[in-house]
């Protein structure tokens, strides 16, 4: 038997055996080789020796008789150990050079199947190189979309210690082809979890591929908390659009809102400053002049006109403010209203003037407004939880905020109020 030193193989395209000289040791030095090194048969040397010049210099079509007079050779564990490392490397070379002469071209990993599973069963493989060749292997059948059999593979790589940084997000991804979208979504949840641990901040595409997948699922709460954890990552300006709209504003939204609720949720778009143009601003001013809060509506207006998001030649933006000013004009001083709230039966009215005392931008008295009509009852504590958290929020009392917002029960009130328990999380 013939004796040469272990080979350190690569699991990229390449193994790494052009590195290594198949040569028979001197005598003297037999000895030292036997005790760590592979002990391959005449045969499967002399054949070895062949194949490897004709491989390294990349000449595929004459290395491939070669490497399988190297395979026919292999009597012992360490002869098919070299077949299969050399078999690996042609197999990988020739699939890199197909996709270096036409990149577009479909490429066909199946023949690197086998000497993978040779060298992954293989006693003779060094203990370092399995995790990449599990891997490898587990990168195989998910290409070819054989889910079940990825899964297996990466799970073992992940054991044996494989530290390659996609494979956390291959594992998710490969459960989630395969329908359990819960055991995905808890291993992306601790793979980012980790990562933030670390000081390395999960990407970006990471919260927005979750986002996607919970929402084709049509896991609702999933989805919604994948996006609050979107935003408190990334807390954008566009993000936050996105959220909002996809949330309760767009065609086909996670939730039906109605005008009370679209309102509130304008409010925190003008909050996270994600209005995007002048048909956002208009909505929202609509919105609230339907409520009877021209004060607000007014507001919203010239804010848009200011930031050039209502273009200046808006005529029905123009018309808008217009009637707001007017009509916020001809209501006067709220001071006989709230006096007559306080002296309500119930708490109705005093709803009502703390959100006229809130479009007026004055948010401590609608604050104490909205506590009163929640002591003297007879309202939607939901709602008036949600406004009396929104109020004590642009008043920079997030403790209070807080507590509002963890008041509010029941959809899609709860899910609104935790977006805006979000936006103060992301508040410096």
């Amino acid at each position: 038997m013939k004796i040469l030193p272990k080979l350190a193989l690569a699991a990229a395209l390449a193994t790494g055996m052009g590195s290594v000289v198949l040569t028979a040791p001197v005598s003297a030095q037999k000895k030292k080789e036997e005790a760590g090194g592979l002990k391959l048969s005449p045969e499967a040397l002399k054949a070895a020796q062949a194949a490897q010049p004709v491989l390294q210099q990349k000449n595929y079509a004459a290395a491939e008789p070669l490497i399988a007079a190297v395979e026919a050779a292999a009597k012992t564990e360490d002869d098919k150990y070299i077949a299969a490392a050399l078999r690996y490397e042609l197999e990988s070379g020739k699939l890199f050079a197909a996709q270096q002469a036409n990149p577009n071209a479909p490429i066909d990993e199946a023949t690197l199947a086998k000497p993978l599973d040779a060298l992954i069963a293989s006693p003779s493989t060094p203990a370092a190189d399995k995790p990449r060749y599990v891997y490898r292997r587990g990168a195989l059948a998910f290409n070819g979309k054989q889910y079940p059999i990825a899964l297996k593979y990466f799970e073992q790589a992940k054991q044996l210690g494989y530290n390659d940084p996609n494979l956390p997000m291959l594992i998710v991804k490969t459960k989630m082809e395969m329908g359990d979208v819960a055991g995905a979504n808890a291993d992306l949840a601790a793979a980012i979890d980790q990562m933030n641990a670390s000081g390395q901040k999960a990407p970006e595409d990471y919260y927005k591929y979750a986002i996607g997948r919970a929402n084709k699922a049509k896991m609702v709460p999933e989805t919604l908390g994948w996006m609050r954890k979107w935003v408190s990552a990334y807390p954008t300006a566009q993000n936050w659009r996105n959220v909002l709209v996809i949330y309760g504003l767009q065609q086909g939204s996670l939730a039906t809102l109605d005008k009370n609720q679209k309102l509130d949720l304008f409010r925190l778009m003008r909050a996270s400053k994600s209005l995007a143009d002048q048909n956002d601003y208009m909505e929202y001013a609509q919105y609230a002049t339907d409520k009877g809060l021209p004060a607000e509506a007014a507001t919203v207006l010239k804010e848009g006109m200011a930031t050039g998001k209502i273009p200046s030649g808006n005529a029905t933006a123009k018309a808008m403010l217009a009637a707001a000013e007017a009509k916020n004009k001809q209501e006067g001083s709220l001071a006989p209203t709230e006096a007559r709230a306080k002296s309500a039966g119930d708490g109705k009215l005093a709803a009502l003037t703390g959100e006229a005392y809130y479009g007026q931008g004055n948010y401590a008295k609608a604050a104490e407004l909205y506590r009163l009509a929640l002591q003297k009852g007879g309202v939607d504590a939901n709602e008036v939880n949600t406004r009396l958290g929104i109020a004590l929020a642009a008043q920079g009392d997030k403790a209070g905020a807080k507590a509002a917002f963890d008041a509010v029960q029941g959809s899609p009130r709860a899910e609104l109020a935790g977006f805006w328990k979000t936006y103060l999380d992301t508040q410096a």
